[in-house]
């Protein structure tokens, strides 16, 4: 029979905020002695975030972390680590270029009566671990020479080498193989027997029932709820992380679709890696004058890729046919997608879509730089006489267009981010998460922009990981699934169970 002392770790009324979003409210979980919670939700619900406080990465804006009872303050990972709180993130987080056993045992390795490193010692710990984990591989190999999935489980023997009392893994078999995926799973089944506390993040159902002992549901920062594995059923858990209606965040005006702008056939992408063989596979699509498409998948779905391949982007390893206006097309670059009437607007504004050291009007003009040039060089008056216009249209609030982007608001940046595609006259408008770590009024604008654009004539798709923006955008919605399109709703007919149904690995062919 549980106790409370087997209770090892606890978040009690824990908030979080960052820029623009509230990512927990007031959300308590405990996580309890040889047990494993696997935590689910959407994206954006809030999963990362809490496991990142209870790892030390962030601290809490609120509330507390109880660790075997008191109260503890992490101001680091190394000090919830030397705790017993150990994390193995989504993202790889190895130095290629040292060896396995270098990683395993980074910043705690054995040392000899000199001071220095002894390898014979550190390569034996580490051959134990990685013969426990069935990973056949010397310790002296560098990490780059390693799978992806050989990699994935290097990250996990570098947490058991902490000897863990709780160990967090967040999506850990994204990049494995089946044969990795059963000898994670026996790893997990030998830590729980030992009393580890395990907290498992995943968006695969079929795993709840084969490894859970409880499950908690997040959505929009909040714990929708919890209880026994066993307890939560498939369909329960989809509605719970679905949880409601779609808002009606604004007033979408009626669409007036028009003829087929955007066709794309088989669109496939090869992995650069040796994780999922293909990120996009096979997906058809249809785009239409005045139309929002918006597409949805959880992570690793393959949404960006595909955004990507539109925009020529992969061109050597993806294959597939697209057409626009029913002529078809070869993009070789982002050039030739430009020339074509395409743009996209990247999830990553900072690192892809904006060069924050150059002036608001520089970067509204970078993708239409031949309107802005006078004998070869580029004309400040005409470049202003250029952005102008478009800049106004999307209110962008700036001192003066030689401000540096890097002083504007994210809501603004993501603007003169929309004034310089709109600068080059698309017929598509590619949208990868327009309003992320944007406040709500911005967000609300970029609503209307976008469905002025479509009113216009454009057509768009709108990626978002936010459903009730999704539903309030969107004529159409396709969803996404391991790179494969597993649905596709008119929005007379897109329910957010629907969706996520289908947007969820081992229910996606249900609903197909």
């Amino acid at each position: 029979m549980e106790t409370i002392d087997d209770i090892v770790i606890e978040a009690r009324n824990v908030s979080k905020s960052f820029p623009g979003v509230r990512a927990l409210d007031g959300v308590s979980l405990q996580l309890r002695r040889g047990r494993l919670t696997v935590l689910l939700g959407e994206n954006g619900a809030g999963k990362s975030t809490l496991m990142n406080i209870l790892a030390g990465v962030f601290a809490p804006d609120e509330g507390a972390i109880l660790l075997n009872g008191r109260e503890v303050r992490f101001g680091s990972p190394r000090e919830a680590r030397e705790c017993g709180v150990s994390i193995i993130f989504q993202e790889l987080s190895l130095v290629p270029h040292l060896s396995v056993a270098e990683n395993i045992f980074l910043g705690r390795e054995p040392r000899g009566r000199a001071g220095l490193i002894d390898y014979a010692r550190m390569h034996a710990a580490a051959r134990e671990l990685l013969q426990r984990l069935d990973l056949p591989v010397d310790p002296a190999t560098p990490v780059a020479a390693l799978r992806v999935g050989q990699q994935q489980v290097v990250e996990i023997a570098r947490a058991l080498s902490t000897d863990a009392r709780v160990l967090i893994l967040d999506e850990p078999t994204s990049s494995l193989s089946q044969h990795e995926v059963n000898v994670l799973f026996g790893v997990l089944a030998d830590l729980k027997r030992r009393g580890v506390a395990l907290v498992y993040i995943t968006h695969k159902l079929d795993e709840v029932a084969r490894i859970g002992d409880d499950v908690t549901v997040m959505r929009d920062g909040r714990v929708a709820g919890t209880g026994p594995q066993g307890a939560l059923g498939h369909d329960e858990i989809v509605r719970l992380m679905a949880g409601r209606e779609p808002r009606e965040l604004f007033h979408k005006t009626p669409a007036r679709i028009g003829d087929e702008v955007l066709r794309a056939e088989k669109l496939s992408l090869r992995s650069a890696s040796s994780g999922r063989a293909l990120l996009v596979d096979g997906v058809d699509l249809c785009l239409r004058r005045g139309e929002v498409l918006g597409l949805f998948g959880l992570v690793g779905a393959g949404r960006t890729e595909l955004l990507e391949i539109l925009f020529g982007l992969h061109a050597g390893r993806a294959t597939g046919a697209v057409f626009i206006e029913g002529v078809r097309v070869n993009f070789d670059s982002p050039a030739d997608a430009i020339a074509c009437g395409l743009a996209l607007a990247p999830e990553d504004r900072k690192r892809e879509g904006l060069v924050l050291e150059m002036s608001v009007a520089a970067n509204a003009s970078l993708a239409s730089l031949d309107r802005t040039l006078h004998a070869g060089l580029v004309s400040e008056t005409r470049e202003a006489a250029h952005v102008s216009p478009y800049l106004e249209r999307f209110h962008v609030k700036t001192p003066s267009l030689h401000q540096l982007i890097r002083n504007l608001s994210g809501g603004n940046q993501q603007k003169v981010i929309l004034a310089k595609w709109l600068a080059t006259a698309p017929k598509v408008l590619l949208l990868d998460e327009p309003t992320r770590g944007i406040d709500i009024h911005a967000k609300r604008e970029i609503y209307a922009f976008i469905d002025e654009l479509a009113q216009a004539g454009l057509g768009l798709i709108v990626v978002s990981s936010e459903l009730p923006e999704v539903l309030a955008l969107s004529d159409r919605v396709a969803v996404l699934c391991e790179g494969r399109k597993t649905a596709e709703f008119p929005r007379r007919e897109a329910t957010a169970e629907a969706i996520l149904r289908a947007a969820l690995p081992d229910t996606a062919s249900i609903a197909n």
